[in-house]
């Protein structure tokens, strides 16, 4: 049996902000789905409650936008991470391109 991966392109992520679900795509993607579309609470929760580095870089991310830089700090931490010196909007686009 052949198993055949299909790739999700940046581009075709971010077209997939205009659906109204995010799809079948990890909860990493799916956190950062939801914040691409606007709604940070939705990220957060998604992303808040698991205990891994994946899902605390993405927490850190979102701290971060939302200006509170000392929790922010506490998860680049905690993600092996160092907060960057790049535009929010960047670094969203780093998290994604990582996770797809």
């Amino acid at each position: 049996m052949v198993l055949l991966f299909l790739r999700m392109s940046i581009e075709e992520f971010k077209t997939s902000l205009s659906n109204s679900l995010p799809g079948n795509i990890s909860v990493y993607l799916e956190s950062l789905w939801y914040d691409g579309t606007g709604n940070w609470e939705k990220s957060h929760s998604t992303i808040q409650d698991i205990e891994d580095k994946n899902a605390a870089w993405i927490h850190a991310y979102l701290h971060r936008k939302e200006g509170d830089i000392w929790n922010a700090d506490y998860w680049y931490k905690r993600a092996g991470k160092k907060r960057p010196a790049f535009s929010l909007e960047e670094e969203w686009e780093e998290l994604v391109k990582a996770f797809l």
